[in-house]
């Protein structure tokens, strides 16, 4: 075989470090438990970048223990606060708040509010529009370091076996369908190159610069972690969209697409999605050459939730028809894994792996979608044999690890039937089908049979970070765009009454005036006048400028005009209310909300756009933030009025006719007590707890199908 080299760095690579040694963390045990008793042993510096966090999650199952706490938020705390403890710096990103209904409420508050002063916690929103933070890195004490596709949050833990109905695959209460990822462990300089890239990004978010450790620490490798590879010159390839003054970077891209032109007997792939042009492109030319590559994809047979499978499965079928189209020497495979069990279920492959002949593999956060390759930061770690045997077997061995895995067998009958076929997917037909684990061949719907009402790729899973002023120009005529100027004014000015208003409903009399039985008495006294509808709709709407508990006026309204009217009034009102702050949120836009409030007012931004009446009906169900705040912070959003209002109408009128049910019975049981009142009002306490529990299961069901990255 010919020797190539693909690493360039300056070029499809940011830097080339040397590791002392490298471990394959294949699926979330292993990894959390690394983690856990690495980690225990830093003394200066822990880093850690990521997608997500959740400080509940156990980082040790199994009824196993260590010399810290194993809640994640808890563990870190008394790292943390030991004598000399490290300087702990965590970085999510900051539209993570935004899903909350899949996310940990109020990370901030557990992880940095409540903890020790050596624990720093930041949500970094520094990204061009539609751009996330997507990097998976942990570096301890610049010393050892993690990177891969998995964070250290909810419904990732699972182990190789991906057990159905694992009992231990349960997070907050939750159960979730098996899921596959891995990390990789390294140590040495290139773990200090890792602590670099931390470091700029949070100085890129919080505005101060961490410094860089002089010396190296001890040695912080596991002793439960068994070595893979032994020094290595391990490449970092990075994605950074350009934003502000960055230029951007695509290395992640580049250096995919010369690993594949490089390849000359095969290519293996994992990977959560499959909807990048640049990489099917790649792909499609290696194919139709007549002695190419053979390409195996093991991808998820579905991914989270109907909305993706709507969307990105419809564009993964539609590359994988041209795939097929193109594979004219029956060189492709695309498969998924499976279990004997699983029933409706299927194993989420979220793991992002490429490993080409024996000579090349990588490991890191890089979808091989749009995304990954342009508008999202991403972080992956690659290495090459460079010639030497040792590193040639130590890439292999990540291949039939995971393929061990998924057709549930053993690396050494892997790595037989490769040799004894001399090809990658009859190795795997050979072997697959004969145990509880096995692969099997996705099926594609006919070109002519996939859904054609999806709008371009491009709309979906952009390239290029998005340019709000270039889709606005083509939805709003050019004679209805407000000057910048005359825009600026009227959002300071919005903002400035609402700031007023707040300030004078918390610092004056208007407080007093304005408590609930002083409105009471304020709306029974026009009851009977022909302005009693107005008074008591207004006062919904002056409600919700004031952040006025919403369910307090829908108490007060039925007090004061009964059961009927004051379900009438009290939709009628919230609804006009809810329209109201919308406007003014819609109005003062996204970054004015951020800016006046911070980052934390705007956690739900993301989900209702991406839910829409969905998630408004939820967040009105189960209220996870104030009335006004979901209303200000819906109109910031993209998600559209209509669909606003429609989720608002269908959220409310449970919550408004359960209080008037219970308001009801309460002033007859006061009125007439006895014991068929008492019992009708027991009746009725219980039927409503009922309802909340119910909702709150179904809710926890949802998320534990939710979007995941």
């Amino acid at each position: 075989m010919t020797r190539y080299s693909i690493l360039k760095p300056g070029y499809n690579c940011w830097r080339v470090a040397s590791a002392r040694r490298v471990a394959y963390l294949i699926d979330a045990a292993d990894y959390f438990r690394a983690f856990y008793f690495a980690a225990a042993r830093t003394t200066r510096s822990l880093l850690m970048l990521g997608w997500d966090i959740d400080s509940r999650v156990p980082l040790l199952r199994d009824g196993e223990t260590g010399p810290l706490p194993i809640a994640l938020g808890e563990y870190l705390n008394a790292l943390v606060s030991r004598p000399n403890g490290p300087q702990a710096y965590v970085l999510t990103w900051d539209f993570a708040m935004l899903y909350a209904l899949d996310r940990e409420w109020l990370p901030i508050y557990k992880l940095d509010w409540r903890t020790h002063r050596r624990l720093h916690f930041r949500m970094d929103g520094n990204h061009p529009p539609g751009g996330c933070h997507h990097q998976k890195v942990v570096v301890l004490d610049d010393t050892l370091a993690f990177v891969g596709g998995l964070d250290l949050t909810h419904a990732r833990w699972d182990t190789i076996e991906h057990r159905p109905d694992d009992p231990r695959r349960v997070d907050n209460g939750v159960s979730y369908r098996p899921f596959h990822d891995m990390q990789v462990m390294v140590d040495g300089v290139v773990a200090g190159a890792l602590g670099d890239l931390a470091r700029e990004r949070w100085q890129r978010t919080t505005g101060r610069r961490l410094p860089a450790l002089s010396s190296m620490a001890h040695d912080l490798w596991p002793a439960q972690v068994p070595v893979d590879v032994e020094n290595v010159q391990i490449a970092i390839a990075r994605t950074d969209p350009a934003h502000n003054s960055r230029a951007e970077v695509r290395e992640v891209e580049l250096l995919y697409g010369d690993a594949i032109r490089a390849a000359q007997r095969h290519i293996y792939i994992e990977n959560q999605f499959f909807t990048a042009n640049s990489i099917a492109d790649a792909f499609i030319e290696r194919l139709q050459e007549p002695d190419g590559p053979e390409i195996v994809m093991v991808l998820a047979l579905c991914t989270d939730g109907w909305l993706s499978q709507q969307t990105m499965d419809v564009l993964r079928d539609r590359l994988l028809n041209r795939l097929r189209a193109a594979d004219r020497y029956g060189r492709l495979r695309a498969y998924y894994p499976d279990v004997d069990g699983l029933g409706q279920q299927c194993i989420n492959v979220h793991s992002k792996v490429m490993v080409v002949d024996d000579e090349f593999a990588r490991i890191g956060s890089a979808n091989l979608n749009n995304r990954s390759m342009g508008i999202d930061t991403e972080c992956d770690l690659a290495f090459e044999s460079g010639g030497e045997r040792r590193v040639r077997r130590g890439i292999a061995r990540l291949r039939e690890r995971l393929l061990a895995e998924h057709l549930g067998t053993s690396t050494e009958r892997v790595a037989q039937a490769l040799t004894r076929r001399g090809s990658l997917i009859a190795a795997i037909e050979s072997l697959r089908g004969t145990n509880r684990h096995t692969l099997k061949e996705i099926p594609v719907p006919a070109p002519d049979q996939i859904v054609s009402w999806l709008p371009k790729p491009e709309l979906l899973d952009p390239e290029r970070p998005i340019d709000p002023d270039k889709i606005a120009a083509q939805f709003i005529p050019m004679e209805e765009r407000a000057p910048a100027h005359r825009r600026l004014i009227i959002s300071v000015t919005m903002l400035m009454l609402v700031v007023a208003f707040a300030a004078a409903w918390h610092w004056t009399p208007l407080s007093h005036w304005l408590d609930a039985q002083t409105l009471s008495s304020y709306i029974v006294g026009f009851r009977h006048s022909p302005s009693a509808p107005f008074v008591g709709i207004g006062a919904f709407i002056l409600g919700g400028l004031l952040a006025f508990p919403v369910t307090l006026l829908v108490v007060v309204t039925v007090l004061a005009f009964g059961p009927v009217q004051g379900i009438v009034y009290s939709f009628i009102g919230s609804l006009l209310s809810a329209w109201v702050v919308y406007g003014i949120g819609h109005m003062l836009g996204r970054h004015t909300i951020r800016r006046f409030a911070g980052s934390r007012l705007n956690r739900l931004s993301c989900r209702l756009a991406e839910r829409g009446v969905l998630a408004v009906t939820l967040v009105r169900l189960l209220p996870v933030a104030p009335f006004t705040v979901v209303n200000l912070v819906a109109g910031a959003s993209h998600i559209g009025l209509r669909d606003f209002l429609l989720g608002t109408v269908l959220g409310m009128i449970p919550g408004i006719l359960a209080i008037v049910l219970f308001i009801d019975r309460v002033d007859a049981t006061l009125q007439q007590p006895g014991v068929g009142t008492g019992l009708g009002l027991g009746v009725i306490i219980v039927l409503l707890f009922g309802m909340i529990y119910g909702l709150r299961r179904w809710l926890l069901r949802r998320q534990s199908v939710g979007s995941s990255s």
